[in-house]
């Protein structure tokens, strides 16, 4: 009877061992699997975050790090019709339109968002002048009528006249826009997103700098290396670099700043926009 008792309880032990070893075996499964979501979501917060270009006010002090697609890709035909649903929505300010003819005062400062001032059945170029040299930028009032309206007005203000690029990071990057050159100077207003879809980026593209949804000011960047080419849509694209892309924008690109800390400001040298005017057809 002792034997047959001390058996049994053996036995019992061993399948209760097995079961508590299986039980823990299941449980250590879900905790791997439970860490693995948690750095995976970690690590995409991180990506995001390196990919924001923060401002103070209207404007883009970028903390950034990036990523590639040819520069003659076409934009993709599927997203037009939804670009232009949300577009069709958009907002103009009430502020006063520039002259056309380039006899404008330079003017840094305004109330509010310009009233439309671009013709939507017209075709837009800008032209830049710097110290890097020239380049040619082909506008987009299809994809994005509001940042075009934006930025033929200020610039037919010859608000951008003058200023400098204050920020340069390698394969990313040059960011422009600000008269301060501090990364935090703007127009004095802000205006809507119109933002493009996810892959829409290519090397030579053009995109409102902001500090979050819908705060778009003056501050815009030009994609020249793969790294840009992978940010998140949060930034609305409204122009591509026709000519110039691999002498002025190239010279432009290599005055990064090397210090990883400093977050490609300021320059390496001084990167100025002599001028950008535009040409309408």
């Amino acid at each position: 009877m002792l034997v047959g008792t001390d058996k049994r309880k053996r036995q019992k032990q061993n399948r209760d061992s097995r079961r508590d070893q299986v039980t823990r075996q299941v449980q250590q499964g879900k905790m791997r699997k439970r860490g693995m979501q948690i750095a995976v979501a970690v690590l995409v917060v991180v990506a995001l975050v390196g990919f924001v270009f923060a401002t103070g006010d209207n404007s883009d002090d970028t903390a950034i790090t990036e990523s590639g697609v040819d520069t003659t890709e076409v934009l993709a035909d599927e997203t037009t019709d939804e670009a232009a649903t949300e577009n069709a929505v958009f907002e103009f300010g009430a502020g006063e339109c520039p002259p056309t003819d380039a006899s404008a005062d330079q003017r840094r400062e305004f109330a509010d968002a310009h009233q439309l001032c671009i013709d939507p059945t017209k075709s837009y170029t800008a032209n830049f002048d710097t110290t890097q040299g020239s380049f040619t930028v082909q506008l987009l009032p299809e994809r994005a009528p509001g940042a075009v309206n934006n930025f033929v007005s200020l610039a037919r203000w010859k608000y951008f006249d003058g200023t400098k690029c204050h920020r340069v990071i390698e394969d990313f990057v040059v960011q422009c826009g600000d008269p301060t050159a501090t990364g935090s100077g703007g127009p004095g207003y802000s205006f809507a997103d119109e933002l493009p879809s996810a892959g829409e980026y290519t090397i030579g593209s053009l995109a409102m700098a902001n500090s979050g949804p819908n705060t778009n000011g003056s501050q815009f960047f030009i994609i020249t290396g793969v790294s840009g080419t992978s940010l998140p849509p949060s930034y609305t694209l409204f122009g591509q670099v026709t000519a110039g892309l691999d002498t002025a924008v190239a010279a432009m690109a290599a005055l990064f700043n090397p210090d990883p800390a400093a977050n490609g400001v300021p320059p390496a040298a001084d990167i100025i926009l002599n001028s950008v005017t535009i040409s309408e057809s």
